[in-house]
């Protein structure tokens, strides 16, 4: 900080990393061998060198129309010269109904209501509290406990981090939110290793909830959060019919089902929502990244009919839901959500990811037999590759593999741990698939 009395710190130059301390990063090892990201077009980023880098995560899950789209960047511009903000409290702004209306539309069956807030952690906290609330205004508030899933990733507020099921997302922040339970993971390496979509076995595993149901009684259960495709923690499909016996169990007790479809929405497996791949229709669905193609901070939950119908009673001049945040529905974010969406009609992105869904499973099944590759995941426009870890320790190899593929392959991909996961733009070729897989391959060579 500085004041009248104090200097203004100078500029930085691209050696001056120290103010920045990066998220979800390793930052001693970061600053001594930077990762650096200038610009972006379609399928690439550029390095403040000029060296091209392929995109093999669409950034982080979220840029599924590719990089600096023509048609979004002008929108948002336009935007920003219209109007650049509205309160977000007591008043509203064309564009955020159209917007709404756009997301309802393409969410399954009765999902019509769309709450915005500016990120998928938000979206998470939204959802829960939307779920308290709904058993509070139908005078069942008793319902207060909260059932995640072991490996499961929602974000990192409270909420978020209580029903996710990652240890060192929860470790140091404790304690977490009270009444919260834990369905088991659904991944066994031994019984679902290299998998092409849903694996065969584990379906079962959604019956654990009955048991979570026999041990805390159903009337004090408000909802079950998953993910329908668990992407941060490596990848995982759903068994098949393990998310249809969820609904089945959740429609028996009165729980309500939400899946966080952060990753998952907006064509990454295909279809408009994973929801709608796996046929089956939750009470909420949160939502953000791919949203915008990841241009500005915009996410919302999708809510049911039903759902929303509870909160609208009683006076008319009383707010039904007290929650909400500055930036909801800003007019930038509405723009590009807006100007995304019809880029994901024009160009038919959703169903160009369900016919590229065999190009990548061949791809990257190819890698089988590699050097410490001990698992191949598929499913979508998704694909992860679990390396074994080094002496020494967990995320050692990952990291290596991640520094060698930018620094020597030009190429750009996620890690969790030692998982590799890649997930492209909705906009990538045969051609830069293949690109991809044989890039990896060399970075996990280059590591064994």
């Amino acid at each position: 900080m500085t004041d009248a009395a104090t200097p203004a710190r100078p500029a930085a130059v691209p050696n001056d990393l120290g103010a920045w301390w990066l998220p979800f990063t390793p930052n001693r090892a970061f600053k001594k061998n930077p990762r650096m990201l200038a610009r972006a077009k379609g399928m690439f980023y550029y390095t403040p060198e000029g060296h091209e880098i392929l995109d093999g995560s669409a950034g982080l899950w979220c840029c599924n129309a590719g990089h600096c789209r023509e048609p979004i960047v002008a929108a948002i511009a336009a935007q920003a010269a219209s109007l650049d903000f509205a309160p977000s409290f007591q008043f509203g702004h064309p564009m955020a109904f159209q917007l709404a209306t756009r997301i309802a539309d393409l969410a399954p069956a009765d999902l019509d209501h769309v709450f915005f807030v500016n990120s998928g952690s938000e979206s998470v906290d939204t959802a829960l509290k939307i779920a308290l609330a709904y058993h509070h205004a139908r005078g069942e508030a008793g319902r207060t406990r909260l059932i995640g899933r072991a490996r499961g990733y929602h974000g990192v507020g409270f909420g978020g981090i209580s029903v996710g099921g990652i240890s060192g997302n929860r470790k140091h922040f404790g304690p977490m939110l009270p009444g919260v339970d834990h369905l088991p993971t659904t991944y066994d390496r031994e019984k679902q290793a290299f998998s092409r979509g849903e694996p065969d076995w584990g379906g079962h595993l959604a019956d654990t909830l009955e048991d979570i149901v026999a041990l805390h009684d159903s009337s004090t259960i408000a909802a079950v959060i998953v993910e329908p495709m668990a992407g941060s923690t490596g990848v995982l499909a759903p068994p098949k019919n393990y998310l249809a016996r969820l609904r089945a169990i959740c429609d028996k007790y009165g729980i309500l089902l939400i899946f966080d479809e952060v990753i998952t929405g907006f064509g990454r497996l295909g279809a408009a929502f994973a929801a709608e791949r796996f046929g089956i229709v939750p009470d909420m669905i949160t939502f953000a990244k791919g949203v915008t193609s990841g241009t500005v901070p915009l996410g919302g939950v999708i809510v049911r009919e039903p759902v929303h119908a509870a909160f609208m009673k009683g006076p008319d001049h009383v707010a039904e839901f007290m929650h909400g945040y500055t930036y909801s529905a800003h007019p930038l974010a509405c723009a590009a959500g807006l100007a995304t969406l019809d880029l994901y009609a024009q160009e038919k992105l959703f169903a160009r990811a369900a016919q590229l869904e065999s190009t990548i499973a061949d791809a990257f099944h190819a890698l089988r037999g590699l050097p410490n590759v001990l698992d191949i995941r598929t499913i979508g426009l998704v694909a992860a590759i679990d390396l074994a870890p080094e002496a020494g320790g967990v995320g050692c190899r990952g990291l290596a593999a991640l520094d060698h593929a930018f620094h020597q392959q030009n190429l750009l991909f996620r890690i969790t741990g030692d998982t590799i996961a890649v997930s492209p733009p909705l906009i990538v070729s045969k051609e830069q698939i293949g690109a991809i897989a044989d890039k990896v391959a060399r970075a996990i060579r280059a590591v064994a």
